[in-house]
């Protein structure tokens, strides 16, 4: 009986034989036993039908299914019964609380429990019944149904991979991101070169686009990227997530925080890459980024259509079989990440953002108001009050973005401002007068100089005559003096009708008069 217990139907053949009479050599020789493991049974049967109080007759132990019968005659584990398990189990307690403070360590808990109790259990003992007690004490866990398409894992392994620098010889560690579907355990990994929002966005899109659907919900573990405060109930998720969501048409559930058991898939699955992914590329040297994830990628498919244990079936099967039609439909363009912004649009109507030291232009109605910013990696978009007001190419070069619109119409005019601009407007005036601006124009002069003689030129023909305007523009012209100035002056002296006098007057006479010889000679002669 010290060996390992009968199974329960040969235990019930030898009740049967004998309630039939047969001896003890006899039930020996018939069902391969001991005669000592016979007569053990036997006597164990007597104490069973001879217990007071009890009506149990051999029929109904006959009638008993096995594990019924089992419990009837190895009624448990004699250790339990012995007078230490007694002592033991009233300081259970006690060693469960040492253990989680500092320094506490079973052998050390053992050490104290045999010096005031020396006949006590030995090392191994004590261990067995500390971790029975916690099994007793450990909460159950549920096995959760996944519907096909419903739900999408994610998480970041916690040991990184690595890449060389080709030109520097640097070894680059990258984050692993992996992702599965629940219902058929179907994976997903790549590695990116970190954490942070725009790379685990880009592995998120990877993904979704590598399945070529949108699952219901996503469920990410609570790292910064995804939720920007944990809370057990209504976790804070991070802003450009919510986009990505809303950009795929699906929902963020994280998991609890430090409940690995909320996704354990995930977590299996990332014990799994460890074995199927780097310990098969622990060899390999990879110099850039993409040559490490379309290595990973030929790993990831391998173990994607690798035959589950107790299943007839791939992860790839699986998926292909019953998730993939399920999956919602991708959109048409990939998501940019948005970022958000609060400013104020300054005095020259621009609102500043300070990433890419570039101004970006608002119409000027707006200016010392608040407005809300979005932008993306090539597009910048202005709001107020809920109505978009500006739309920009994004430029990270640092200078001004301006939409002539958005400007009043003194700016207008000074932006618009060019020699050609002038001229069209003097042709407007008359003919005189554009001849006279493409005159000035033509000085050597550089012709920002002349912006404001045109200016004041053409403010004079509003105020003036225009025939009067025309003949001081003539004036001038004769006399080759190009001036706002100038034509100021005939106006203001009413010289516009003077007729100029073209007569040659002689030089008077007088004998102080030097010839042609005078000055041939060589030696002057006075």
């Amino acid at each position: 009986m010290a060996g390992k217990p009968k199974p329960m139907s040969q235990i019930k053949q030898l009740i049967i034989l004998n309630k039939q009479g047969k001896g003890i050599k006899t039930i020996s020789r018939m069902l391969g036993m001991s005669k000592n493991t016979v007569k053990a049974y036997l006597v164990k049967l007597e104490k069973l039908l001879g217990q007071t109080g009890t009506s149990l007759t051999i029929d109904d132990l006959l009638a008993l299914e096995e594990p019924e019968i089992h419990s009837r005659f190895h009624p448990g584990n004699p250790s339990y019964k012995d007078p230490r398990y007694d002592h033991f189990k009233m300081r259970l307690e006690y060693f469960r609380k040492e253990l989680k403070r500092t320094g506490v360590t079973r052998a050390l808990l053992w050490e104290e429990y045999r010096q005031s109790h020396p006949d006590g259990y030995s090392y191994s003992q004590f261990c067995h019944h500390l971790d029975q007690h916690d099994l007793a004490r450990s909460k159950p866990t549920m096995v959760l149904d996944h519907p096909p398409g419903e739900k999408l894992y994610i998480d970041f392994a916690g040991k990184t991979i690595d890449y060389i620098d080709r030109e520097t010889g640097e070894v680059i560690s990258c984050q692993f991101f992996v992702a599965c579907l629940p219902c058929s355990d179907y994976a997903f990994a790549m590695a990116v070169p970190s954490q942070r929002i725009a790379d685990f966005l880009h592995a998120l899109a990877c993904c979704l686009e590598h399945l070529g659907g949108v699952p219901s919900l996503l469920v990410p573990d609570n790292l910064k990227s995804a939720v920007d405060k944990a809370d057990k109930y209504e976790p804070d998720i991070n802003r450009a997530l919510e986009d990505f969501a809303n950009h795929y048409g699906t929902a963020v559930l994280p998991a609890r925080a430090r409940k690995p058991q909320d996704k354990a898939l995930v977590e299996n699955q990332v014990n799994m890459l460890y074995s199927r992914v780097y310990a098969k590329l622990r060899n390999m040297q990879f110099f850039d980024l993409y040559a490490l994830n379309q290595a990973i990628k030929i790993r990831i498919r391998a173990h994607n259509q690798t035959r589950m244990q107790r299943r007839p079936y791939c992860r790839e099967e699986k998926f292909l079989a019953d998730e993939k039609n399920l999956l919602g439909k991708l959109p048409e363009d990939r998501f940019e990440l948005r970022y958000h912004a609060l400013l104020t649009v300054a005095k020259n109507n621009h609102v500043y953002l300070a990433r890419d030291k570039q101004y970006y232009s608002v119409p000027y109605t707006l200016i010392g108001k608040k407005v809300k910013v979005v932008y993306t990696r090539s597009m910048f978009y202005v709001y107020h009050e809920g109505k978009k007001v500006a739309v920009h190419a994004r430029s990270t070069k640092g200078g001004y973005s301006t939409v002539e619109d958005h400007l009043c119409s003194q700016h207008r005019h000074y932006r618009d401002r060019s020699p050609e601009y002038y001229r069209e407007l003097a042709r407007k005036k008359s003919e005189v007068l554009y001849r006279y601006v493409s005159l000035l124009f033509e000085q050597n002069r550089y012709p920002e100089q002349l912006y404001r003689t045109c200016d004041g030129l053409l403010a004079l023909s509003r105020k003036s005559d225009p025939d009067t305007f025309d003949r001081a523009c003539k004036i001038a012209m004769d006399h080759q003096v190009y001036s706002y100035g100038f034509i100021r002056n005939i106006l203001e002296n009413n010289m516009a009708h003077e007729q100029p006098d073209t007569t040659q007057k002689a030089l008077p006479k007088h004998d102080n008069v030097r010839g042609k010889e005078y000055y041939d000679q060589q030696k002057l002669q006075f």
